[in-house]
């Protein structure tokens, strides 16, 4: 097998062929339907899983950003309009 992740169907049939015997042999059609389920259960909160892993914020860009803003409102510059043409 190759070593790239697989999806859901992919581990359930790889899972079926090596324990039930598929695509030579058929389980029953209850069970068949409890493995894809539970191949879907495993899916999606492998997904739920992997979503929390995701940083959102980011705590130092956002205190530079604060900093850079915090600077920016102490400098005054002043236009001069008097070189209107």
């Amino acid at each position: 097998m190759s070593s790239a992740p697989q999806n859901p169907l992919q581990q359930t049939v790889g899972w079926l062929a090596a324990h039930a015997g598929f695509p030579a042999r058929r389980i029953a059609s209850g069970a068949e339907l409890l493995v894809c389920f539970a191949a879907l259960a495993a899916a999606d909160e492998e997904a739920e899983r992997q979503r929390f892993l995701i940083q959102r914020r980011d705590g130092a860009k956002d205190s530079a950003l604060r900093a850079h803003a915090q600077r920016r409102s102490l400098v005054h510059y002043k236009c001069d309009n008097s070189a209107k043409v």
